[in-house]
């Protein structure tokens, strides 16, 4: 399950997202050479804190993504409260205000469906804790675009509906704990 051409993640999450990507995101390497794409259910119309707080724990940059905004290595980008976020083929991001998919805006489908367009086999989709089924499709988009699927193990996820759907939709998904999937990404930099 090695990928060495990754060029890109694509994280989703909702219920329980905080101690998830605080248990996978501050263990990768300042020089972590891929940009990380993170969708998590945010209420709307509130101040999200999520990226202060990933900020303080990681060693590498993590912002909200903001509007046509080009693409870098190394980051990590948040999807802002009550905005899709979609990776444009040109490698850039865009925001979008369209009516909400599976209840959701952000959504984690459109996000991983536009990011599967945009980067094809390079690009890791992963589906973390969470209570709907949104992240099952744009991860299927994912792997028939050639590109690779992680899923928290259900039995280790704070809410498993996301994780059980993704790997209906994907059964050849590899289904990994949150150590398996921050071990696995830092692989990524060891295999270049």
């Amino acid at each position: 399950m090695t990928s060495p051409r990754a060029r890109a993640i694509a994280m989703g999450a909702s219920a329980g997202a905080l101690e998830a990507l605080s248990a996978v995101l501050p263990g990768l390497p300042g020089d972590f050479p891929t940009p990380i794409f993170v969708v998590v259910h945010l209420p709307a119309h509130h101040e999200s804190l999520m990226a202060q707080l990933l900020r303080d724990a990681c060693r590498l940059p993590v912002r909200e993504a903001e509007d046509k905004e080009p693409i870098e290595p190394g980051t990590i980008y948040l999807a802002p409260p009550d905005y899709h976020l979609l990776i444009e083929p040109d490698l850039r991001l865009s925001l979008s205000g369209e009516e909400p998919v599976l209840f959701s805006r952000p959504s984690i489908d459109v996000m991983f469906e536009t990011a599967a367009e945009a980067y094809g086999p390079g690009l890791v989709g992963v589906v973390l804790t969470g209570a709907n089924s949104d992240g099952a499709r744009g991860l299927r988009a994912i792997r028939d675009a050639g590109g690779i699927g992680l899923v928290q193990r259900p039995d280790t996820a704070l809410a498993s509906a996301m994780p059980r759907a993704a790997l209906a939709s994907c059964p050849d998904a590899a289904s990994l704990t949150l150590e398996e999937i921050a071990q696995y990404l830092r692989g990524l930099v060891a295999s270049r």
